[in-house]
This record gives structure tokens, sequence and C-alpha cells, in this order.
């Protein structure tokens, strides 16, 4: 067995995430959905295409910066906003709790 490293190609293709017009296929499709839904809401094409147009571009800045962004702000509800290990959780319930 040799220590010699060894290389591989890698097509960039495989890196890039899936995009249309710079953004994220789901975050693309959600705006498309809700401008849809605004259109049949109000049934105004222009307030249908002005809301997807301000979604999209809202979307592509939030992508561009970083494009775990937005999951991680969707995902932060579901835990608490502050972490404390002095703080001791009762391992059991409320109601269970010897008295």
């Amino acid at each position: 067995m040799s220590n010699e490293t060894q290389t591989h190609p890698i097509h960039s293709s495989l890196n890039k995430p899936l995009s249309i017009l710079g953004l994220e296929r789901k975050l693309f499709f959600l705006a498309a959905l809700i401008g849809a839904g605004t259109f049949n809401f109000f049934g105004s094409l222009l307030g249908g295409l002005l809301m997807f147009l301000a979604l999209f571009l809202t979307l592509r800045l939030a992508t561009a910066n970083d494009p775990q962004m937005l999951r991680i702000v969707l995902n932060a509800s579901k835990f608490k906003p502050r972490y404390d290990p002095a703080k001791r959780e009762a391992s059991f319930p409320e109601r269970d709790r010897p008295r």
C-alpha cells in the first residue's frame, strides 16, 4: 500500500445546488405559488406578478448571502431561545412528582 494521494476528477455540476434563475428550486416554486395564490385571491394579475417579483428578489438576496440562511431561520422556531446548562429539568412530569 502506498501513501500517495489520489485525485479523482469531480464535475462542478455535482457540487452546485439545483436552481432556477439563481434561486433554489423549492424557494422559486414557493414564490410562484404565493404569487399564484395572490392572483387567485385578489383577481389581479398585477398583484400576483408584484408579489412573485417581491418574493423572488427577496429570496434571491437571501440565497446570495447564505444559501442555508432560510433553512436555519425556519428551523429556529423548534429550539429554545437560550440554552442554560446549569438548569436541570425534571426527569418526570409535574403530575408524577413526589410530594
